[in-house]
């Protein structure tokens, strides 16, 4: 007997799905795909310019993040073993 893992689709897959009743070539999936790559990329980038423009930041700004050490240093705290 096949299990069957049950998963909600999206609403992009579930489309998808609709559209593509029948079998396409290799080509036209890996065109497909170069796509979906790039609509989500230029997504992601309109969403990163959006945010650059709200906060006014600049080429300082750039430097800062591309130079800076910007991680949130961590409270080290004793554990109940000791140091490990």
């Amino acid at each position: 007997m096949q299990k069957t893992i049950q998963t909600p689709l999206t609403n992009l897959q579930l489309e998808l799905l609709k559209l593509f009743t029948k079998p396409i070539s290799e080509d036209d999936l890996l065109e497909i795909k170069d796509f979906l790559v790039q609509y989500f990329a230029n997504k992601a980038m309109d969403l990163a310019d959006k945010v650059w423009d709200e906060n006014k930041w600049d080429k300082e700004d750039e430097t800062k993040f591309l130079t800076g050490h910007l991680r949130t240093p961590y409270k080290h705290e004793q554990s109940e073993i000791g140091n490990l």
